[in-house]
């Protein structure tokens, strides 16, 4: 798991006279792991939503071995 941070344009047309902010994780899930975008993950003890599609690493060319799963997890506020 990484931390990211991301937060939309000031005075852009996300924020609509409040100040939101998104922090974010990209988690790297043991291969085979089925996340589905209406799933949610407690990350920290924090409850995030799943944004986007997952991605599967595949095989490995060189060992067969299949790769992580990676999605992104978002806490939105404001």
């Amino acid at each position: 798991m990484t931390p990211r941070q991301e937060s939309p344009t000031v005075g852009g047309s996300e924020q609509q006279a409040r100040d939101t902010v998104i922090v974010g994780w990209t988690v790297y899930a043991p291969a085979g792991t089925v996340i589905r975008t209406t799933d949610k993950a407690r990350i920290r003890g924090v409850v995030c939503e799943i944004t986007g599609e997952p991605g599967d690493w595949g095989r490995s060319p060189f060992t067969g071995l299949r790769g992580a799963v990676q999605f992104a997890a978002d806490r939105v506020t404001g």
